[in-house]
């Protein structure tokens, strides 16, 4: 039995979006539209894919099964219909990016306006999840994620800072109401402020290196945040209530001025940067190629100033 592409389509939309009315925000349509699309796909299937009440609308058994099986297929018809891309002056079409909050905060904000500014006929949009997802069963062309992370299959490439660390750092006031951590083991003693991870998993215990000594401590405190809401530490840490244990570059700007004094600084991690990554298709859509390429130019461009400032220093 031969369905429309676009009811099917239609559904994919509605079910990953989880209503009517935020598939056709996020997709620009109509949700009236999508409705009848999916009431003549389950007409023509003749079983129910969704189950709709007043304030949500989640997949059947049937529907997930359908989902599960149409996610991948419809990425390869988009593309195979992409190929077309290569024959225009300037790619275009919609590039769906998942990524980690801390990739978002971070690594982003230095890509994403020059990117759209080169190719003004792409649309980019980021989906952001701290969780090991599969970026085509989401709807997603690729995805950032740290090396540990990665999903098996994949292409990945370098994206952003190659080196980061964690730091730690506190308030001046509340270092010298509580005392100045001369060890990883002292911040036992100390008000720990903590991240949750969408899993449930804490973001502990935290891990510290100094040469080549590993130091892992389970620390607590009054204060435990989603990953979502980091900056609800941050300023909590500026407040005076606690340590706060966060990417450096997050840190950053409360480090400089003075609202954050490092703790334990000679014992923060360095670990390696975050990938852009993607499945091994041989014929990528156009705009996942554009981004990939300006990337590799990016990080091109990145070495060759390093390696300029370290021969003029030399």
């Amino acid at each position: 039995m031969t369905q429309d592409l676009t009811d099917l389509a239609a559904f994919v939309t509605v079910a990953r979006a989880g209503g009517f009315r935020e598939a056709a925000r996020a997709g620009g349509g109509s949700a009236s539209r999508l409705s009848e699309a999916v009431r003549r796909l389950e007409t023509g299937l003749g079983v129910r894919l969704l189950n709709r009440t007043t304030r949500s609308v989640a997949p059947t058994e049937a529907g997930m099964r359908l989902l599960e099986r149409l996610g991948p297929a419809l990425a390869e018809v988009e593309s195979a219909l992409d190929v077309v891309n290569g024959f225009r002056d300037r790619p275009a079409g919609t590039l769906r990016l998942n990524v980690p909050l801390s990739a978002a905060r971070l690594v982003l904000p230095a890509l994403v306006p020059p990117f759209l500014a080169a190719y003004p006929e792409i649309r980019l949009e980021v989906v952001v999840e701290d969780g090991f997802v599969d970026v085509l069963a989401a709807g997603c062309d690729a995805g950032i994620r740290y090396d540990e992370r990665l999903e098996q299959d994949m292409i990945a490439v370098p994206i952003g800072p190659r080196r980061q660390r964690f730091a730690t750092a506190a308030s001046p006031a509340y270092l010298d109401r509580r005392g100045r951590p001369e060890h990883p083991r002292d911040l036992l003693a100390h008000a720990c402020l903590l991240g949750r991870f969408p899993s449930g998993a804490l973001t502990a215990p935290w891990e510290f290196e100094r040469d080549g000594d590993i130091v892992r401590v389970d620390p607590s405190g009054p204060l435990i945040v989603r990953v979502a809401a980091s900056d609800l530490a941050v300023e909590a840490a500026v407040a005076g209530t606690g340590i706060v244990h966060l990417f450096e570059d997050w840190l950053r700007p409360q480090l400089a001025s003075g609202a954050l004094e490092p703790v334990l600084e000679p014992w923060w991690q360095v670990f390696s940067g975050p990938f852009l990554y993607y499945p091994g298709r041989r014929l990528l859509p156009a705009p996942l190629r554009a981004f990939v390429d300006f990337v590799g130019a990016e990080a091109s461009r990145a070495r060759a100033a390093s390696d300029h400032v370290g021969s003029y220093a030399s």
